[in-house]
């Protein structure tokens, strides 16, 4: 499966953002998906999953609250959702997609799209 990540942007604390990940091939619906981000400097880190029908959604604790998953097996896309951002979720976002169960370390996690820049202004 090939992975196209968008919707990134320069916003300002307090806004919101929606990143979409579009997906090639017709065994989306088969992967669990997950997102992660990397900051400057920073290792990559796990900010959610959803399992591959939708019904079981997870998050990391520091955007638990604030961030949704979501995902269209009929369009093939993962939506995450960013409310109330803050200048520290400022980093790159990276849609992944696994056949290992759902998980959040970024090794489980075979295929990967290129990355979208988030940056949230103070």
């Amino acid at each position: 499966v090939q992975l196209q990540a968008s919707g990134g942007g320069l916003v300002q604390a307090g806004d919101s953002l929606r990143l979409s990940c579009a997906a090639s091939g017709r065994t989306f619906s088969t992967y669990d998906m997950g997102w992660f981000r990397q900051a400057p400097g920073k290792e990559r880190e796990f900010v959610g999953l959803i399992n591959w029908s939708g019904d079981t959604t997870y998050y990391a604790d520091s955007v638990k609250g604030r961030f949704t998953i979501s995902r269209d097996n009929a369009k093939n896309t993962v939506s995450l959702q960013m409310n109330s951002l803050k200048p520290e979720d400022t980093a790159v976002y990276y849609c992944a997609a696994t056949y290992r169960g759902i998980s959040p370390q970024a090794d489980e996690y075979s295929y990967w799209g290129q990355g979208t820049q988030v940056t949230v202004s103070s």
